[in-house]
């Protein structure tokens, strides 16, 4: 069976049609193959258009499918579609956000599992991501007002330092030169100065640094012997000093022992101090008569006699 030549060309026609139409949907990002799934949500205003892509963790997953404005809320109605093999509960949220510096905007599933899983026809609520150009926008505005001020500030600045330098006769600033170069001559007829003075003791500078140098070392010698020495163990032997030192003072508080006999005993002070008076009074009348002490050793015993008012005298 011989097919005609005007079938042959309607079929050739409708299949170009047919393939034109598939390539423009493939091109928008729709594939006549898979069965899409539409969601909905709304927006206080309109940012997107029917090629903003529909994304999770930046992946497209679907498209803009239709945009309307509701005449009841005044918001923008967005209608879109995903991948029938993406699943989300009904808490994910579409989030607006800018893709580039440019102004493209897309829609971003923010996926939740929680609570039911969403089906196609379920509306979900939106959010909306400040943009770059947002952010720039604000952050120009403070530094436009920074700028402002500051320009101010110098404008301030120049003013009193006109005024400062303002002379009114015609040489004012030839003079201010003038002066300018006498104080810069001076600085460098004292650093001339301060460069001989260097030069000329310069061999006494290098001996100071020596010095300086050998008490550095000196001092470190010093500073390593510290360390090595055993502070704990000098200071316990100290405490056990000062621990022993306290006990005997404790002991003769108490009048314990013959030093603490001698300091607490009122009855050996007073014995003391009468013997020390006898002591006195033997000392005085040998002194008197030296002749009775020479024949102390004779048999004859000769009594003794106290002194007079006027030998003590």
């Amino acid at each position: 069976m011989k097919i005609s030549r005007e079938v042959k060309t309607a079929v050739l026609v409708l299949s170009g049609i047919i393939l034109l139409i598939f390539l423009f949907n493939y091109l928008k990002g729709e594939n006549l193959f898979e069965s899409p799934n539409t969601y909905y949500t709304e927006f206080d205003y309109n940012a997107l258009s029917t090629s903003s892509p529909v994304t999770v963790r930046g992946n497209s997953v679907g498209k803009i499918k239709k945009i309307s404005y509701d005449f009841d809320t005044g918001k923008t109605r967005v209608a879109f579609t995903v991948d029938d093999k993406l699943t989300f509960s009904k808490q994910s949220k579409i989030r607006l956000y800018q893709t580039g510096i440019m102004g493209g905007n897309a829609l971003a599933v923010i996926i939740s599992q929680e609570g039911e899983i969403a089906k196609p026809g379920d509306f979900l609520q939106s959010e909306i991501k400040e943009g770059l150009v947002q952010n720039l926008t604000d952050n120009f505005e403070g530094v436009s007002g920074s700028l402002g001020s500051t320009l101010k500030s110098a404008d301030t600045l120049l003013v009193s330092l006109n005024n400062l330098v303002e002379d009114e006769s015609e040489d004012g600033i030839k003079n201010a030169i003038k002066e300018l170069n006498a104080t810069m001559k001076s600085f460098k007829s004292v650093a001339y100065s301060i460069s001989a003075l260097v030069d000329k003791n310069d061999d006494k500078i290098a001996a100071v640094l020596t010095n300086f140098d050998s008490i550095t070392k000196s001092l470190s010698v010093i500073t390593s012997d510290l360390k090595n020495v055993k502070f704990s163990e000098t200071v316990a032997k100290l405490d056990e000093t000062l621990s022993s030192v306290n006990t005997l003072m404790t002991s003769i508080q108490n009048g314990d022992g013959t030093i603490g006999k001698l300091l607490k005993d009122e009855g050996l002070y007073d014995n003391l101090e009468a013997a020390s008076k006898e002591m006195e009074e033997l000392l005085r009348d040998i002194k008197l008569h030296p002749a009775r002490y020479r024949r102390i050793l004779s048999k004859k015993e000769i009594p003794y006699t106290p002194p007079s008012e006027d030998q003590k005298n």
